[in-house]
This record gives structure tokens, sequence and C-alpha cells, in this order.
């Protein structure tokens, strides 16, 4: 090889695409996720090490199915009172677990759009839109004394109200040490 030819030659082979460089919508998205990932890993790790108590007496609601109403293993549980149908006041501070099903009734034909709300306090913590099939309803949160849970629907025709229900339990009960 002759030196003119080495003079006519491209000192790296780059491609097209490594000479582009990520767009700040890129790089934004690759942040946040990077973020989010590891918020996660610390609220892992903080749920690792802070010390839970678990609840000595079971403390569990269920509503529903049909007859529709507050079924409770004793007459006064001592984290939760009902004040409604599908309504609970939540009496002690706590991790719990709420659970469900909510079965859409596929024959309803009416102006609103399906949507099933989990809330707390009237703000919502758990949407569900899908009219199509059976979904389930619930997950874990942390609630304070005060806090009233509801499950709402857009319409009273909307559900099968024979085949929906949620109920709750006390996981924990979460000890700060001052």
């Amino acid at each position: 090889m002759s030196l003119s030819h080495m003079e006519n030659m491209p000192l790296s082979h780059s491609s097209p695409h490594a000479a582009q460089r990520p767009s700040w919508k890129q790089w934004l998205l690759y942040s946040t996720i990077v973020i989010l990932l590891l918020l996660c890993s610390f609220s892992a790790l903080i749920l690792t090490f802070l010390p839970l108590k678990t609840s000595n007496r079971p403390c569990v609601a269920k509503f529903g199915p049909l007859p529709s109403k507050w079924q409770m293993p004793s007459p006064e549980p001592s984290c939760v009172n009902k004040t409604d149908d599908w309504r609970l006041k939540i009496l002690q501070n706590g991790l719990y677990l709420i659970y469900g099903q909510v079965a859409p009734n596929t024959a309803y034909k009416g102006q609103a759009p399906f949507e099933v709300l989990l809330r707390r306090n009237e703000d919502p913590i758990q949407s569900l839109t899908n009219n199509s099939t059976v979904q389930n309803v619930g997950g874990a949160y942390e609630f304070h004394a005060g806090d009233v849970i509801d499950l709402i629907f857009n319409a009273e025709h909307q559900v099968l109200k024979n085949n929906t229900y949620w109920g709750i339990f006390l996981l924990a009960n979460p000890q700060f040490i001052s």
C-alpha cells in the first residue's frame, strides 16, 4: 500500500448511526427511567429496613357480592368502620391490602362511559375502564386514621353487583424508631 492511498483513507470507520447523538427527548426519557429505577430501588431498601409490626388482631372487612352488605369477622374491628355502602373509614394507621373484582355489565348501553374508581378521601387511587372483562381491583396502600375509602361507578347498572366485591385487611403497622 502506498502513502498516497493512505492519505485518502478515513482514520475510523464511522457509520451514520454512530455519528448521531441522542436527542434531548431521548435523553430525558432515559434519565427519567434511570431516576424511576433508582427511586424504586431506594424505596425497596427503605421498606426492607423499616420495622413493621404485624397486626395482633385480625382486621378484615368485605363488601359484596349480593346480598350487598359489609361482612366483618367481629362486630367492631379495630382498624375500619363502615360508613355507607361501598365506603369505609380507616381508624388505624397502617399498611392495608385491598382486594376485589369488578364484573362489568356488558348489556349496559347507557350514556355514561364505563369507569370504576377506588378512592381515598375522594381522590382516585385506581381506575378501571375496561368493560369487556372481569377486572381485579386493589393493591397494598398506606392509610392513615380518618381516611375514607370507597369504590364508585359512573352509573348504577354498569356493574353486575352479584359478581362484584371488594375487601380490605390490615397487613402491618409501621413502627418508626424515634
